[in-house]
């Protein structure tokens, strides 16, 4: 398996004890939580801002807000006695990500999972995790930063970003926040239950359902170079499945750029 670290499963937490905090302004909810868990802040504390002035997204992005959309990030601490695997996350997170926004888009407009860490509508990205992870005085702790263009997609050069308004109602950001709160509960149960249909396989086939079909044409950009295959799923682990024409590889970590 290329060195990777086995999938464990998570203690189930039971229901988080959720206490959502909402800003009219905020430079970075991220960068919040990050501060108030150098603090001691407890695993649940949810940080929604209404207008966010200095968001940041994957490989040092900017994440820009127009207002009116996303900005939410939440601090848990998970784990406990045992090692818990960072690479689940973006799958747990994933999940209750799309399950937020999949009411707000009507059939057939398609919204899609990208691995690892991004949502599609149309094929064109409308949403974004960054997750950040560490350890304090406290214990371990993890930091999931929520992005999504719900009335609104910033106007970058060179980018086609899309937004909810553009296909239907947008929801209110704190709807879209109490669902994703929701949504982690659920799939951190899962993925930490045992026995048939639980654990992390049924988090993977879940991701696998929403994701871009099998066979999509990637490109995949890392800082060793860039290759080209199509996609072949997801190992064990959570890595990338990759079929390329010298044979089946295992990504670990790269940009995804979809070609079909």
């Amino acid at each position: 398996m290329n060195g990777a670290t086995p999938v464990a499963p998570v203690p189930p937490p039971g229901p988080t004890p959720w206490r959502l905090e909402i800003h009219d302004e905020l430079d970075s909810t991220s960068d919040t939580c990050l501060a108030r868990a150098g603090q001691g802040e407890r695993s649940g504390l949810a940080v929604m801002a209404r207008r966010q002035t200095r968001g940041r997204g994957s490989r040092g992005r900017d994440w820009q807000d127009p207002g009116g959309n996303l900005a939410f990030s939440v601090l848990l601490r998970p784990g406990g006695e045992g090692e818990w695997p960072v690479g689940l996350w973006p799958f747990i997170a994933g999940l209750a990500f799309h399950g937020a926004i999949a009411p707000w888009i009507p059939h057939p407009i398609s919204l899609r999972l990208k691995w690892p860490n991004d949502l599609l509508l149309e094929g064109r990205k409308a949403a974004g995790i960054l997750i950040e992870a560490g350890t304090d005085s406290s214990g371990r702790w993890l930091v999931i930063g929520f992005g999504a263009n719900l009335r609104a997609a910033p106007a970058i050069t060179g980018r086609d970003l899309a937004c909810v308004a553009e296909y239907g109602t947008a929801p209110e950001p704190e709807i879209v926040a109490r669902a994703i709160c929701a949504g982690l509960d659920h799939w951190m149960a899962v993925c930490g239950g045992q026995g048939d249909g639980l654990g992390f396989e049924a988090v993977r086939r879940a991701w696998l359902a929403h994701a871009h079909p099998m066979g999509t044409r990637l490109v995949v950009r890392a800082e060793s170079g860039q290759v080209e295959g199509s996609f072949a799923g997801l190992d064990a682990q959570g890595m990338l499945l990759l079929r390329c024409a010298d044979g089946l590889k295992r990504i670990s970590t790269g940009e995804i750029l979809l070609l079909d």
